[in-house]
């Protein structure tokens, strides 16, 4: 395995500036999540106030904001530890370089999520930053090189390595 790990280098060599575009998100993705752990994310509905507050203003579909209002905001709770737990997941793949081109879609919706249901300003602007970057690191599959993802994309091709 270590052999694959240094074989990526010298086959996937062009995508090493990637490689620390995925570290940095995957470090950034887990600072959130340890910060939403300790903190009071999970416990007070500051998810479900931002969401009431800044959801007449978005520019989402009237059925997705339906559907925000009927669902997410009675189950808030929920919702904190879905988002907490994605973070969580995306962190440790980004940093390990394994299945990044599924967590990178996940990380990708999560983003447009929360385009729509967070307030405008720069945190918006970060959020289609990010849709943007996400995306990037699916199509281009960011793990096979410096990461878990070359080793199996050699044993096993398929759309996910």
């Amino acid at each position: 395995m270590f052999v694959a790990f240094l074989e990526s280098i010298k086959y996937t060599g062009n995508l090493l500036p990637v490689v620390f575009l995925r570290v940095f998100l995957g470090y950034y993705y887990l600072l959130q999540a340890l910060a939403k752990y300790q903190g009071d994310f999970l416990i007070r509905p500051r998810i479900a106030e931002q969401i009431s507050e800044f959801l007449p203003m978005s520019q989402a579909p009237e059925w997705y904001k339906f559907f925000v209002t009927t669902w997410f905001i009675p189950n808030w709770q929920t919702l904190a530890f879905i988002i907490t737990g994605l973070e969580f997941a995306i962190a440790i793949s980004y940093l390990l370089g394994y299945v990044v081109r599924p967590i990178a879609l996940l990380a990708a919706l999560m983003c447009l999520q929360m385009h729509y249901i967070s307030g405008g300003g720069g945190a918006d602007q970060l959020q289609i930053t990010f849709l943007g970057i996400h995306l990037t690191l699916a199509w281009i599959g960011a793990g096979r090189c410096v990461g878990l993802d070359y080793y199996f994309f050699k044993r096993r091709r398929g759309i996910w390595w």
